[in-house]
């Protein structure tokens, strides 16, 4: 019986970073051994067990066979006379399929440690294309890592598998999973430049696939491709170190313009309208969690208002308010506020002169809502005791006054 530390925290330590969780593999025990060593088994599919100390999880070494479409179409063998190099072929890439051993060896059957070395994503074997989430998990890691590409035989059978229908069979919790995690990597701009590349973005967010090609006015977006306008947008979000809820609105904020009648290019008129449905159609497909859905379709829906906001009457930015709820969720609407200069950041100008511009529409609009918030609602309604059908409209004036004062605007 040997243990041996596997995956990802085997690569990480040779990339000198921080250290990962550690997987183990045990080679040669069977699950009567592991509990008689006081392991608890916690595998559901194939036997995992967890280290009576550490907690660690420590997994059998297994081979897996491909009976049905899918992520779930496997069934695995785990046997004393598996070997440690039979388990490792069965993993994603190269660089994810090293061991270390007790004594500090590094097992590396299939050229792992050049391949990262050469900053290269490299399917292990043919066995590969068995697994679609693993066209997912190259994307996300090309997000994480992206000084790294993507070996062209490995962009070939990914393609390969797109075509065969793979992707098709994807369980929308597990795209949802994956596109998180790599929305929260360093750059993700790198994630669907992969899935593009393969095809694989076409099928699984054809919505956002279809951004691509469509022109945006040079003058305000000298990067012209709205696809490229929103990879631009995201990675900036990530270099602010923006939460999930504020990236996945950056991702989804102009779908819209993908679906806006091509006569009016390179204008895209009302595509916030139809950017909603888009993007509440693509929640609910996905399963998206509720906070990242709301923000998602508010910033869809407002960012134009909120670009706009230096030139909003008081009256209209108490009713965007309103509309946005920002009165109970003053956060959320914060949110907003980030997504919008996101989108304003996200340009083709050059970087630096992007970042000295300001973008006083946020503090604007703050101070707007922090004067409306000042206003006690409950004082005006008890003015109204005998007519109280027009207590809404008292409270809306009297955050609509709030807001003049504190801005300053003579036009009301």
């Amino acid at each position: 019986m040997k243990t041996y530390v596997v995956g990802g925290a085997v690569r990480d330590e040779l990339l000198g970073l921080p250290g990962s969780d550690r997987d183990w593999v045990v080679v040669g025990a069977t699950p009567d051994d592991m509990l008689k060593a006081g392991f608890r088994p916690v595998g559901k599919d194939f036997p995992v067990f967890l280290h009576p100390d550490t907690q660690e999880e420590y997994a059998l070494a297994r081979t897996e066979r491909k009976t049905a479409p899918g992520y779930h179409g496997f069934v695995f063998h785990t046997a004393p006379d598996v070997t440690l190099e039979d388990d490792l072929v069965r993993r994603d890439l190269t660089i994810n399929a090293m061991a270390r051993a007790d004594d500090g060896t590094i097992v590396d059957p299939y050229g792992g440690r050049a391949d990262l070395q050469a900053r290269l994503f490299r399917h292990v074997s043919p066995a590969f294309a068995e697994d679609p989430v693993r066209i997912l998990r190259v994307a996300r890691f090309a997000a994480r890592f992206p000084e790294f590409r993507v070996a062209d035989e490995t962009v070939a059978l990914m393609r390969q598998m797109v075509g065969a229908g793979e992707v098709d069979a994807l369980v929308p919790e597990r795209v949802w999973q994956e596109l998180a995690r790599g929305l929260m990597e360093q750059r993700p701009s790198r994630m669907f430049e992969v899935l593009r590349e393969c095809g694989a973005l076409a099928r699984i967010l054809p919505e956002l696939d279809a951004l691509w090609g469509v022109p945006q006015p040079a003058p305000h977006h000298p990067e012209v491709d709205t696809g490229v306008h929103m990879l631009l947008v995201i990675d900036y979000a990530a270099e602010r170190g923006f939460e999930l809820p504020v990236r996945f609105a950056a991702l989804m904020h102009d779908l819209g313009k993908g679906i806006t009648p091509e006569e009016g290019w390179p204008s895209h008129h009302g595509h916030e309208g139809l950017g909603t449905k888009l993007v509440a159609a693509l929640c609910k497909r996905l399963r998206v969690p509720n906070d990242c859905r709301d923000l998602a379709v508010m910033a869809a829906r407002e960012h134009g208002n909120v670009h706009r906001a230096l030139e909003l009457r008081p009256n209209t930015i108490v009713t965007l308010f309103e509309r946005s709820d920002a009165f109970r969720k003053p956060e959320r609407f914060a949110q907003m506020l980030l997504v919008a200069e996101c989108d304003y950041r996200g340009r083709g100008h050059e970087e630096h002169e992007m970042r000295a511009r300001p973008y006083p529409q946020a503090a604007h609009l703050s101070r707007a809502l922090a004067a409306a918030r000042a206003v006690n609602a409950g004082e005006v309604a008890a003015r109204y005791v005998d007519n109280k059908d027009q207590i809404p409209e008292a409270i809306h004036a009297a955050r609509v006054a709030a807001v003049k004062a504190a801005l300053h605007d003579p036009r009301y």
